[in-house]
């Protein structure tokens, strides 16, 4: 039964209205209609906000999390779990990328701390490097 207004709900989920109205407008969250001038949400509309932040948390990008919201939990177990293997193989891309990118502002930094040459190889290296 709809008891919440767009700010309750907001708040009971710890966002912004903007940010509810935001998932309505990208179609992830339903618009319920207006009952006495305003409208009113449920403990299911709270469940689907909920689910939307806890998927964002886990690094699920908005179009995947539309996915996951059409899925079916017990028939669609198997479509979950090549999202969330994608999800888990960009997620080590991303953590080589990183380690890449430390390794190489730690020997800039390195260089800097030590003096060598006439101006900072950090800023240098960032005015050298490719767009």
């Amino acid at each position: 039964m709809p008891d919440m207004t767009i700010g309750q709900l907001a708040n009971a989920a710890d966002v912004g209205v903007e940010t509810v109205r935001f998932y309505q407008r990208r179609g992830l969250m339903p618009t319920p209609p207006r009952g006495e001038g305003y409208r009113l949400y449920g403990d299911e509309d709270l469940k689907r906000l909920n689910f939307i932040r806890s998927a964002q948390r886990a690094g699920f990008t908005l179009a995947q999390i539309a996915e996951l919201t059409a899925l079916d939990p017990e028939r669609d177990r198997s479509e979950v779990l090549h999202l969330a293997r994608e999800r888990l193989a960009e997620i080590d891309q991303r953590l080589r990328e990183l380690k890449a990118v430390k390794a190489a502002l730690g020997e800039l930094a390195n260089r800097c701390e030590s003096g060598a040459g006439q101006c900072c190889p950090i800023l240098e290296a960032f005015e050298t490097a490719p767009a």
